[in-house]
């Protein structure tokens, strides 16, 4: 194995956290709270003091105290990771009151999924047009321990992952392509959307967040190339009807012809058949509607 000099990414695991139902902690508070109750009052009004009674209620006050302090509420999709003296030491996703040492901290997340809807941003495409691009990602956090821990701020580092993800999707296929040869941003929307969300899996790996579901809102040409592109693009459709119709015009006459002489409707010489084809074509291929010239003499 080659050593490249790099040191190794040291990434966080997820791991549960030792805590407890806040409630059984509540219960042990008030029981506390009314032995120290009862027997300051008691104590108070003996005639004679008995000193371990005020020392019971002492103690009772800093074990309150201390359990008062350990308290903490995870809502429905929240997680709270523990940590102690700047040590992580597991993650707590069970919803409710809950209670963990007084001393560990406490860092509360959210796991819930997330709608984002990125910038317009403004990419070359495979060909070299510039092109304007937005895409809608919903991600969420899989992994609480790196998205706090192995990154500076896990949702900036995500609009920045979802802007460089888009870049390179939108420079490896080209905007549009008449013929249909090649896999287009604009004709293969589910495509790309699934080389979107691979890639982005790919990219938030080390943060701890996973796509659901993402795709493209916005894809245009640039402002500055926009008109000129519509003006190819018509051209390119103009074309393409063109093809297609001479394409038809040419079958029909072929079919006309044949039917024609197997039928022995008319006999025709290879002059008068290039004159009947040229105006056939004519009718079926020209833009405006033909008028039709009625011969009232001989056919020659």
């Amino acid at each position: 194995m080659v050593d490249t000099g790099a040191p190794a990414l040291n990434r966080s695991r997820e791991g549960r956290a030792a805590t407890q139902s806040g409630y059984l902690m509540l219960f042990i508070w008030l029981a506390l709270l009314v032995v120290a109750v009862w027997l300051a009052i008691d104590n108070a009004n003996a005639d004679v003091m008995v000193a371990w009674k005020w020392i019971v209620v002492a103690v009772s006050a800093v074990v309150g105290t201390l359990i008062l302090c350990g308290f903490y509420l995870i809502n429905p999709n929240e997680a709270a990771a523990i940590q102690l003296f700047g040590s992580y030491k597991g993650t707590d996703r069970e919803t409710g009151l809950r209670w963990v040492l007084p001393w560990l901290t406490r860092k509360k997340i959210a796991v819930r999924a997330n709608n984002v809807i990125s910038e317009k941003i403004k990419v070359n495409d495979a060909r070299g047009n510039p092109i304007e691009m937005a895409a809608q990602v919903v991600w969420r956090v899989t992994d609480t321990a790196q998205a706090l821990f192995d990154v500076d701020d896990y949702k900036e580092f995500v609009l920045a992952q979802i802007e460089a993800a888009v870049r390179a999707i939108g420079s490896r296929y080209p905007y549009d392509d008449h013929e249909h040869h090649d896999v287009t941003l604009r004709g293969n929307h589910e495509e790309v959307g699934v080389e979107l969300r691979k890639a982005l899996i790919e990219r938030l790996d080390v943060a701890g967040i996973t796509v659901d579901e993402c795709g493209l809102t916005h894809l245009a040409y640039a402002p500055e190339i926009a008109g000129a592109m519509l003006r190819r693009q018509q051209a390119e459709a103009v074309v393409a009807a063109r093809a297609k119709l001479v394409e038809g015009a040419v079958t029909m006459v072929e079919m006309a012809l044949t039917q024609l002489s197997e039928k022995d409707v008319v006999e025709l010489d290879d002059e008068r058949r290039a004159a009947m084809v040229s105006n056939l074509m004519v009718v079926l291929c020209g833009e405006r509607d033909t008028q039709p010239v009625v011969n009232a003499g001989s056919l020659y």
